[in-house]
């Protein structure tokens, strides 16, 4: 199981500018493995984005370390990895987690190339409420159900083997966000519940006879 951390502003500001598909764009989030506890290893990862190709920064250190980081601002250790990511958390300001999204992963690597790997996601969910990742995977289903996220992730060119494999199957690229798919569905379920709010017809002069009536 997956979990990650997507961190954002209060006014979703990250994820609204990411789904307008700028040039250049970039995401913070905190990941694991299955639910950590204190001293399970986390990763705090910084995604970049320059016009198609994708760069990941990633720091390993205990979920304890992470929380102290998040709350204090103190490195939890000095290197270059880590002071880009804090460099992001400073630049960025005001930034806490907002959703988790989670999945159970199958992962594969090409036998005689380890930079070539496949990753396969099923189940996805997310929650914005408790957005902790040791509160565990919970969460609304994000995709319909049987439906699977394949990943190919390469270094260099991808081997002819596997190309000829996605050409049979015709098998082709296309985009997809976890995060700014939750970003969609939390914002248009706000906008169905401003709607059916405002057409609430509350005739009574009472406040308490209107709470009553529009339950």
């Amino acid at each position: 199981t997956v979990l990650s951390a997507y961190f954002d502003t209060p006014d979703w500001r990250v994820i609204r500018a990411s789904v307008e598909r700028p040039f250049y764009k970039e995401k913070l989030r905190l990941r694991s493995y299955g639910t950590p506890e204190s001293g399970s290893t986390v990763y705090l990862e910084l995604k970049k984005k320059c016009g198609g190709t994708m760069y990941k920064r990633r720091q390993s250190m205990t979920l304890a370390q992470a929380k102290e980081y998040l709350a204090t601002g103190r490195l939890p250790v000095d290197t270059q990895i880590m002071r880009e990511i804090d460099f992001c958390f400073r630049a960025q300001g005001n930034l806490r987690p907002a959703v988790v999204i989670s999945s159970e992963r199958e992962a594969m690597y090409a036998v005689e190339d380890r930079d070539v790997r496949l990753t396969f996601d099923e189940g996805l969910r997310y929650r914005t409420d408790s957005p902790e990742l040791e509160k565990g995977s919970a969460g609304s289903s994000l995709l319909s159900p049987g439906v699977w996220v394949m990943e190919i992730k390469v270094l260099a060119a991808m081997p002819l083997w596997l190309s000829d494999a996605l050409r049979d199957l015709e098998l082709y690229p296309s985009s997809f966000s976890k995060y700014g798919t939750a970003y969609q569905i939390i914002t248009r379920r706000k906008s169905q519940c401003s709607t059916q709010f405002s057409s609430l017809s509350l005739p009574t002069a009472s406040p308490w006879e209107a709470i009553s009536s529009a339950r």
